[in-house]
């Protein structure tokens, strides 16, 4: 913890939950706090009354910054790097840091530091679990969870914040400092925002670039880190190699060097992609104390977060429906196609953030009966995919919904999992997967 941000006089961009708790910290260190957000909407208004009565400026509908001196910015995510109002404090020279860059200076308890293209929410909750299970208060923070800046003012005596970390935080966080650090996978994903898939890389390994040997990085197997670690940090590797560090078999997750064994089968993580993170998870647990056992406990009773491949239930007819709304890229939905029960019945389809659909063509010819495609990238799929697997164009999830009922066989499962952003018909990936599970209910009689 350090005191750098002590009495100053700050901008900070966009009234978010970071946004607000960014401001509220700032305030509670003596500073000068104005906060801005390009919208007027009234969702703004209750934001605007705490932060006046914590004592800052509040600014809304605004295009440009304004004048006058200012000692540092604090940025909210969604503000990219070629944004008007990053622009301008860049001429103004105003240095630019994240919420969670302001948060962890002023950290006084320990740290893991999740990153990676997918499945960092479960895991950090997951372990932010499992840590209070062992006695050992902790709270998710972060990009899922609570901000830092909040768990500093209202919990600042947690023995742990275990913080999911992007690629957008790490724009602005040059001095972020995690004892326990995992990058769980990495595939392309967020190339709207990032230049190439090596910057999108550079931000992912930034996460470790201040750790020291005392502290515990953990990388998966065959991941190259392309000189961007700290060779003095001690790396450790994860998944189902032979040359793992720790290693995830069928139904056991092994150490090989102590020897040691976690038992998970029958659990949500015992299969070949959950298994994965099982295995980093059980590193970075034993890493921070908490007792084999425990993590074993840990596992057994795990209940994952909602839109995740979600198992909704199954109908009378022995069909299972599952929600994976979540998934927002064709990667995570080869995923899930890889973990649930066989033959699948996909609905996908929304506002594709890829150009590649030619590679998931095999695994939809191992796993897949049909494709029900909906949203406005429905043609581009069935273009993509409908010389390996029988595609149908349904445009919204109600009547892909309503045909998969009809079609669905004992055995099989329908499953939501779109690979795409869900903009062009719902506000949130959450709306869509609360809307299919209200769908599902109503067909399946769940």
């Amino acid at each position: 913890m350090n005191g750098k941000y002590e009495g100053v006089r700050a901008l900070v961009l966009g009234a978010s939950i970071s946004g607000e708790w960014a401001a509220r910290l700032l305030l509670a260190r003596g500073g000068r706090v104005t906060l801005l957000d390009e919208s007027e909407g009234t969702k703004l208004v209750e934001v605007a009354k705490r932060v006046r009565s914590a004592g800052g400026d509040v600014l809304f509908g605004k295009r440009a910054l304004p004048e006058g001196e200012v000692d540092v910015c604090v940025a909210s995510p969604a503000f990219a790097l070629n944004h008007v109002w990053i622009r301008a404090c860049q001429e103004r020279n105003i240095p630019v840091i994240s919420e969670l860059e302001l948060g962890a200076c002023y950290w006084r308890g320990k740290m893991i530091a999740i990153t990676g293209s997918k499945g960092k929410s479960s895991l950090v909750k997951f372990c932010s679990d499992t840590l209070n299970l062992a006695g050992l208060p902790a709270s998710p923070a972060g990009n899922y969870g609570i901000p830092l800046c909040q768990l500093v003012l209202e919990t600042p005596d947690l023995a742990w914040a275990v913080v999911e970390v992007s690629s957008f935080q790490m724009e602005h966080s040059p001095t972020f400092h995690p004892q326990i650090a995992l990058l769980l996978n990495f595939q392309p994903d967020h190339l709207d925002r990032h230049a190439d898939l090596a910057e999108y890389k550079q931000l992912k390994f930034r996460m470790f670039a201040n750790m020291t040997p005392g502290d515990y990085a953990l990388l998966p197997t065959g991941l190259e880190d392309e000189g961007l670690m700290n060779p003095q940090v001690p790396c450790y590797r994860f998944g189902n190699q032979k040359e793992s560090d720790w290693c995830y078999e069928q139904g056991v997750i092994v150490h090989r060097q102590v020897p040691l064994c976690l038992l998970i089968e029958e659990t949500w993580f015992d299969n070949d992609i959950l298994g994965l993170a099982a295995a980093a998870a059980s590193a970075i647990l034993l890493r921070a104390g908490v007792p084999k056992e425990v993590v074993v406990q840990g596992f057994k009773t795990f209940k994952p977060l909602s839109h995740r491949v979600q198992v909704i239930g199954t109908d009378s007819k022995g069909v299972t429906w599952v929600d994976d709304s979540k998934a927002t890229s064709l990667t995570a939905t080869a995923a899930a196609l890889q973990m649930v029960k066989k033959p699948v019945r996909l609905i996908a389809g929304g506002l594709l953030k890829e150009k590649d659909l030619i590679f998931l063509k095999d695994l939809l010819t191992q796993t897949t009966k049909k494709v029900y495609l909906i949203g406005q990238c429905a043609g581009e799929m069935e273009d993509a995919w409908a010389s390996t697997v029988p595609c149908e164009i349904y445009g919204t999830i109600d009547r892909a919904v309503a045909a998969a009922a009809q079609e669905a066989q004992s055995h099989e499962t329908v499953l939501l999992s779109p690979g795409t952003a869900s903009f062009d018909q719902f506000s949130s990936y959450r709306e869509r997967g609360e809307r299919f599970t209200q769908l599902v209910r109503a067909v399946a009689n769940l």
